[in-house]
C-alpha cells in the first residue's frame, strides 16, 4: 500500500478513447471455456497489454481513464490466472510476485497489479472498484461479460455491486439480524464509509460498512442491516474465474 502510493496520481483530462475488444475476447473464451481455456489466451491478452501501454490514460475523460485501469487490472489478473492454471497450481499465490511484480508500462511506470489497485484505480474515489476487480480467486468478485467502458461506466458498476452483494458478497439472516459480508469489506470497507478519503487504511466501524453497503443490498433488507451484528467470510484464495 504505501509503495503504491508512490505510484503517479492519474490527472485524466481529455477525450481520447480506448479500444477494449480484444479483452472482450478473452472474457468471450473464458465463459466458453472456464479458467482453464484462458492458458490459450495469453497471447492475446499480451497484445492487449501493449496496445493499452501505448495509449496515454491521462488523455481520457475520467470515466474512460477508470474503465481503462480497471480492464487492464483484469486483464493482469486473468494473465495471472493463466499462468497458475498451465503451472497446475490450486492458487494464483502459488505464482511467485503474483500481485507484486510489474505486469505493465504505463506512461513509463513499470506497475504491478497492487500498484494499480491502490495507486491508480482507489485514487478515483469510487468505492464500487472493489467489486469490479477480480484476482482469479473463489471469493473476489465475479467478471462480467463485457469489458468496462466510460460511456456506461456508472451503469456498470452499480450492477456489479449489486450482483457481487447478491452473488454471495452480502448474506442476511432477519431471524438472527445477522449479516455477513465478504471479507473484501474488511480490507476496505473504510473506501465505502470514507469515499473522498480513498485510498484510506484507517478502519471503519462495522456497523459503519454494514450502513455504507446496505444502499446496493436488496430493498428488504436495506433496514435491517442497521442494527445488525456483522461478520466477516473466509476468503478462498482457490483458483477460479468466471463470467456473471
Amino acid at each position: 500500500m504505501l509503495r503504491a502510493r508512490r505510484v503517479r496520481r492519474p490527472g485524466p483530462h481529455g477525450s481520447a478513447t480506448v479500444d477494449h475488444a480484444p479483452l472482450a475476447e478473452v472474457l468471450d473464451v473464458l465463459k466458453g471455456g472456464g479458467v482453464a481455456a484462458l492458458a490459450g489466451q495469453r497471447a492475446r491478452l499480451d497484445q492487449y497489454r501493449r496496445a493499452l501501454e501505448a495509449a496515454d490514460p491521462d488523455r481520457l475523460s475520467g470515466d474512460e481513464a477508470l474503465a481503462f485501469w480497471l480492464n487492464l487490472y483484469n486483464a493482469g489478473a486473468l494473465d495471472l490466472a493463466a499462468v497458475a492454471a498451465a503451472d497446475g497450481e490450486s492458487s494464483v499465490l502459488r505464482v511467485p510476485g503474483a500481485f507484486r511484480n510489474p505486469w505493465a508500462t504505463v506512461g513509463g511506470e513499470r506497475l504491478s497489479l497492487d500498484d494499480m489497485e491502490h495507486g491508480k484505480i482507489r485514487r478515483f474515489k469510487d468505492p464500487r472498484i472493489h467489486s469490479a476487480l477480480v484476482c482469479g480467486s473463489v471469493s473476489c468478485p465475479t467478471l462480467r461479460y463485457e469489458p468496462f467502458q466510460g460511456e456506461t461506466l456508472d451503469e456498470q458498476l452499480e450492477d456489479q455491486m449489486r450482483s457481487f452483494l447478491a452473488g454471495g458478497g452480502a448474506a442476511y439472516d432477519p431471524a438472527d439480524r445477522r449479516l455477513l459480508l465478504s471479507r473484501v469489506f474488511l480490507w476496505f470497507g473504510a473506501d465505502f464509509v470514507r469515499p473522498t478519503r480513498m485510498p484510506t487504511w484507517i478502519p471503519a466501524r462495522k456497523s459503519s460498512i454494514a450502513n455504507a453497503v446496505s444502499r446496493w443490498l436488496a430493498p428488504e433488507d436495506q433496514v435491517g442491516v442497521a442494527n445488525a451484528s456483522v461478520e466477516f467470510a473466509s476468503y478462498d484464495w482457490g483458483l477460479a474465474c468466471t463470467i456473471g
